[in-house]
């Protein structure tokens, strides 16, 4: 008997037992091919030897110190690094963990807005189907019906407005730019519909992860409705924790649509699962606003500025900077893409493949129609994990992909370090799930 709580309280897990590159083992000693890395975290994969080495040297100098009375040279280091990529965002903090940060982020949107005055600015406005995070506060301002379910009357207010889905939602005869624009249009009239003076903030995920699979924004959306933001004195909150530091292909995903947010938040790739360690970015109006006000940020958590967490993610991105695996990520991305638009040519279930850089996604859909959503449902997305572990391929499957009940897809996360034969393997492994399972 195990006394350890797992997600599936039934089951027991694959009890993992070592790792190197893009492969796992478990205590058998089978060997799983990661395309997901894990749920978009091992971006350098696992035994790392570089990483492995930076974790021994930081953890015999100094392992953790308050926040509230030190600082650290890997803190300090790490977050000019980060700073100097953001595109304009120079205040920094560091947490444990994605749900933490988008706390945080909003914690600081509020308090923005308190310090100038604007003490009733408590709204989120938010989008449906998205996910921001696994505590009540961020299933809250979470638009997937799935991920809420159970808590439901325990989650606070917030408004939704319509995913940037081109898929599912773009009208055959419109534009991308009339289509953003549309979606910029419906952003201001919520706001307009609840009073400008209640919204703090408006959150998304640069490029939609988990809930939807690699679901990109269409070029000249975030623009316009950062645009609507600033209109309205609303803050512009981008949630990058799976998408951010490389996943895309650049250090931010927002890069390549010109814009830079208010506040940023980043995480899994942060240290590549070798540290548990998530951040927050803020602009300098934000930061210059609370500075001015009370002149202290109010959060306090066990493991700000972690000193080894910051040692080991500043190793992790010099890493992608040195090995230039930013331009690995692009060129297999392409690659990854290409295969697999080839290798499901003729399967009318395959509906979508998408995404940017190595964050690919592919939806399934009715094949009898070639568009409907597929209903395979919870049943479908577990025949897939269980038959890709059968098949020695780890898959990140899911369901409710459309609304958060119909719909299904799988999302493709692998190592930034994978080379085209891995990206070449992880396809044939993916070809024969899908096939036994469709």
């Amino acid at each position: 008997m195990s006394h350890v709580i797992y997600k599936t309280l039934g089951s027991r897990p694959i009890r993992a037992a070592g790792g190197s590159g893009v492969w796992l083992e478990d205590h058998e000693g089978r060997r799983y091919l990661d395309t997901c890395g894990g749920v978009g975290v091992s971006s350098l994969g696992h035994r790392h030897p570089r990483i492995t080495r930076a974790a021994e040297r930081a953890s015999r100098d100094l392992a953790w110190a308050h926040a509230g009375a030190f600082t650290s040279d890997p803190a300090e280091e790490l977050a000019e690094m980060l700073a100097a990529w953001s595109g304009g965002l120079p205040h920094v903090q560091f947490l444990s963990g994605g749900s933490e940060a988008m706390e945080l982020a909003l914690k600081v949107a509020y308090q923005y807005h308190a310090e100038r005055g604007d003490t009733g600015r408590g709204l989120v406005i938010s989008r449906r189907q998205s996910y921001h995070g696994s505590t009540l506060a961020m299933l809250a301002i979470s638009g997937n019906r799935q991920r809420r379910s159970v808590f439901e009357p325990l989650l606070g207010p917030a408004e939704f407005v319509s995913p940037c889905y081109e898929y599912r939602d773009r009208l055959p005869d419109e534009s991308a730019d009339a289509y953003a624009a549309r979606l910029a249009d419906e952003l201001e009239a919520t706001i307009l519909r609840v009073g400008a003076d209640n919204v703090a903030a408006f959150t998304a995920e640069t490029v939609v992860g988990s809930t939807s699979g690699a679901v990109p924004p269409v070029p000249g959306y975030l623009s316009r409705v950062k645009e609507v933001c600033h209109r309205h004195g609303v803050l512009l909150v981008l949630d990058e924790v799976m998408a951010g530091l490389g996943r895309t292909g650049q250090h931010f995903a927002y890069l390549d649509d010109s814009v830079v947010p208010d506040i940023v938040t980043v995480g899994k790739g942060l240290a590549a699962g070798y540290a548990p360690v998530s951040a927050v970015l803020i602009g300098p109006h934000v930061h210059q606003a609370l500075a001015a006000g009370s002149g202290v940020l109010q959060n306090g958590q066990t493991n700000v500025n972690h000193t080894l967490a910051c040692a080991v993610a500043l190793e992790v991105q010099r890493t992608i900077v040195d090995d230039d695996l930013l331009g690995n990520v692009r060129k297999q991305g392409e690659h990854l893409r290409r295969s697999l638009a080839e290798r499901f040519s003729g399967n009318p279930a395959v509906g979508d493949i998408r995404g940017r850089g190595l964050f690919v996604g592919i939806e399934f859909v009715d094949p009898e129609d070639g568009h409907s959503p597929l209903d395979g449902g919870a049943r479908l997305s577990s025949a897939m994990k269980r038959t890709g572990l059968e098949r020695g391929v780890l898959l990140y499957p899911g369901h409710g992909t459309v609304d958060g009940e119909t719909g299904n897809h799988l999302l493709l996360a692998p190592p930034f370090i994978a080379e085209t034969g891995d990206i070449d393997e992880m396809v044939a492994r993916l070809g024969e799930v899908v096939d036994a399972c469709l």
